[in-house]
């Protein structure tokens, strides 16, 4: 299967790519995104052989739809990563939590965050190119709070590769910032900035087109790509979990066949929603993928308005911090699809100069087709945390608790509703800790203790060893400073 682009074709690069090249160099022509030429098409055939299979199984059948060129070796010891995950038969267990709703639990891997579906296969795929082409890559991640972890765990130590992890000092949670800062692989670089998610994103994109830094880069024998989303490496394994949670409703005997269900995603960069509608144009029963959002809520207004406005704008800090993003990078996938890469070229042209663009009323229809969306505040969420673990005992974190909110405002009751769950109660012990306890202000190991003790449930030890790591990457810098930083490093 060969990849296009998002926003057309400029002389710098070739008409289409394969899956193996669209990974290693992300940014298409003109600061556009690679996607598949043509999607596979599933169908009831599909869904009807894997009712039965094991996650890997199901992941590997739905790569080889894809034609990637990528070896079986190498697909095999990628998808053999999921085994570490807390059930190796079900690393993506799926539970009822209310009448018709069920949430399926992405975050069973090692940094506790859903992240680890797509990095973990993903960081074995890309070193195995590089080594097969004998060349040496630097690995860019922005992260908001889960890529940052979910990549520095999967590439460190790995041949040929490099990363640098940009993250907003102060925007993530404290257990987030201890799982990047005490990585002490030699082939990683942890970087704090002074700013927000977007700025590093941002400032990823830049360096990702950047002829001078590309150039600098090419005097240390080195080559650049990214493990954002951005990267349609993540979003191959991010539509296999799409297709699991469908197949765990059929088992569990809570769906007929071909009975269409509602997608609820709690979404930042849109990458997790991207996969659903990948999904659904695969041939998956969907009724309507939800986007749940924060106070961060421009995802709301683009699909209820049609306006993708960032005009006086500013990212405000909340109790799901992963999702305080403004420019979600994978919404210009779903226009390409929908609307051309003309029409994208225009509009994402419009959000980088004017910081604003209007869907067209007729847009705006194909788009609600798809799409609904709503969002939830810091105090709501914190009401559906309590709700939910008072009504059955179980523990969602500050980001899965906005899709309750959507649930309840974008759903028809009748219709069965799989929501995602994102990140571990771990990673936001203080949000949690204030919404069961009304303490305030608690510092991560306290808060971690005092949920333990309320949920009588065990913290893992992975989280609980960071507190005692010594602190390896201390740096914190300003945006301007970044390739800097970053050559420095190499």
């Amino acid at each position: 299967m060969n990849f296009i682009q998002t926003r057309g074709i400029d002389e710098s690069k070739q008409k289409t790519v394969t899956f193996s090249e669209a990974i290693l160099s992300p940014i298409a022509s003109f600061g556009g995104l690679y996607v598949p030429e043509e999607l596979p098409n599933l169908g009831n055939e599909f869904l009807a052989k894997h009712l039965h299979s094991d996650y890997k199984t199901l992941a590997y059948d739905m790569l080889k739809r894809f034609e990637i060129d990528i070896d079986d070796a190498v697909i095999n010891e990628a998808l053999a990563l999921y085994d570490s995950f807390d059930d190796a038969n079900n690393p993506v267990p799926v539970v009822k939590i209310k009448e018709n709703l069920y949430i399926s639990e992405l975050y069973h891997g090692p940094t506790r965050a859903f992240k680890d579906m797509a990095l973990q296969p993903f960081g074995v795929v890309l070193s195995s190119i590089a080594q097969q082409k004998d060349e040496n890559y630097l690995i860019l991640a922005a992260t908001s709070g889960d890529t940052g972890p979910a990549a520095l765990e999967t590439f460190k130590n790995r041949p040929n590769v490099k990363v640098a992890c940009l993250y907003p000092d102060g925007g993530t949670s404290d257990v987030q910032r201890l799982q990047m800062v005490t990585e002490d692989a030699d082939n990683l670089k942890v970087i704090g900035i002074h700013g927000v998610f977007d700025d590093a994103q941002n400032a990823l994109k830049m360096l990702l087109v950047s002829e001078e830094f590309k150039s600098s880069l090419k005097e240390h024998n080195t080559s650049l790509s990214a493990a954002n989303s951005v990267n349609f490496g993540r979003i191959i394994f991010q539509i296999i979990y799409h297709i699991h949670s469908y197949l765990e409703l059929l088992r569990q005997g809570a769906i007929e066949e071909r009975e269409k269900v509602y997608l609820n995603v709690p979404s930042g960069n849109f990458g997790n929603a991207l996969g659903g509608y990948y999904a659904w144009k695969m041939g998956l029963p969907v009724e309507k993928i939800i986007i749940s959002s924060n106070e961060n809520n421009v995802l709301t207004k683009l699909i209820q308005t049609g306006k993708y406005d960032l005009r006086d704008c500013e990212v405000v800090g909340t109790t799901s911090p992963a999702m305080d993003i403004l420019k979600s990078s994978n919404v210009e996938r779903v226009l390409f699809d929908m609307f051309g890469d003309v029409r994208t070229r225009e509009l994402m042209n419009d959000l980088e100069v004017n910081q604003f663009y209007e869907l067209t009323l007729e847009e705006l229809d194909t788009l609600r087709e798809v799409f609904d969306a709503d969002f939830c505040t810091g105090d709501e969420g914190k009401k559906y945390i309590k709700e939910i673990f008072d009504a059955d005992a179980y523990l969602m974190d500050p980001h899965t608790a906005t899709c309750l909110k959507s649930y309840e405002t974008c759903s028809d009751p009748s219709i069965k509703t799989i929501a995602y769950s994102t990140a571990e109660w771990t990673k936001f012990s203080p949000v949690i800790a204030n919404a069961l306890t009304g303490e305030e202000d608690a510092q991560d190991m306290i808060a971690l203790e005092s949920i333990s003790k309320e949920a009588n449930l065990d913290i893992p030890f992975m989280i609980k060893e960071l507190f005692n790591k010594d602190i390896v990457h201390s740096t914190i810098i300003d945006k301007k400073d970044i390739s800097k930083e970053i050559l420095k490093f190499l």
